[in-house]
């Protein structure tokens, strides 16, 4: 039982590790004008348990702060996963 547990805090780890890294590097390609990451692709993956990682990004890079999807979205995303962390772990 417990490996299964371990398999799921290893997967939310790098889902949130590559969704703030993903933000990170939104953020740098902003600022020197180059291709950027679409807005849908950033709140898919904080959607697909990155919210944790995408909330992280949006704080330390100032990034999508003024975007009213995301200050709604990425927080509601994270109290859900956390409900299911805590239903998937009980």
């Amino acid at each position: 039982m417990e490996n299964y547990r371990l398999l799921i805090l290893s997967f939310l780890a790098a889902a949130n590790i590559w969704t703030f890294i993903l933000y990170g590097m939104d953020k740098w390609k902003a600022m020197h004008g180059k291709w950027r990451t679409p807005e849908r692709t950033l709140l898919l993956l904080a959607f697909a348990f990155g919210s944790g990682g995408a909330l992280l990004g949006m704080l330390v890079f100032h990034h999508k702060t003024r975007k009213a999807k995301f200050l709604i979205l990425v927080p509601s995303f994270l109290i859900l996963h956390a409900i299911l962390l805590f239903y998937i772990m009980a």
